[in-house]
């Protein structure tokens, strides 16, 4: 069985879990997903200037009203508990957990202790953090490992 880390940061559409099951062809697939409830507020200037570069000035407004921190915490839960059941209900294997410091340490223990075979970053667009490389596929690349490979998101969820 072929192992993946799945790192989100909102709730698998029913695209993306259609995307991520297929990348395989008919291999099965065990996914353990992590996810990280949104940051602080210097994440959201961030957000807000990739809404900016999107054309998306009315998400960028709304940045404030997004919970962060321990607000997005039980957010944070239930969209974990959505994609797990989407991704089983897909005929793969899931577990999966909330990450909120580090993340990058968390993938690489989880990376190490499961043996896996690959790593999947699947984000929005993150345009500031992409052009300096600070996003969490660029930076995962020279600490896990194995191979990354960095998806967009299919759609809002």
């Amino acid at each position: 069985m072929f192992t993946s880390v799945l790192m989100i940061e909102k709730a698998l559409t029913s695209a993306d879990v259609e995307f991520v099951t297929t990348l395989h062809g008919d291999e099965p697939v065990a996914f353990h997903v992590l996810l990280q409830p949104r940051g602080d507020q210097a994440d959201r200037l961030l957000r807000a200037i990739d809404d900016v570069a999107l054309g998306e000035l009315d998400e960028a407004v709304r940045e404030r009203e997004t919970p962060e921190g321990e607000a997005a915490k039980g957010v944070g839960e239930q969209a974990l508990e959505v994609s797990l059941r989407a991704l089983r209900a897909a005929g793969s294997e899931a577990g999966g957990r909330l990450i909120e410091d580090h993340p990058l340490d968390s993938l690489k223990s989880l990376v190490e202790e499961i043996g896996a075979d690959e790593v999947i970053v699947l984000t929005d667009p993150h345009y500031v953090e992409e052009f300096f490389h600070r996003d969490w596929a660029s930076r995962a690349r020279h600490k896990v490992g194995v191979p990354v490979l960095k998806l967009f998101s299919h759609s809002k969820a």
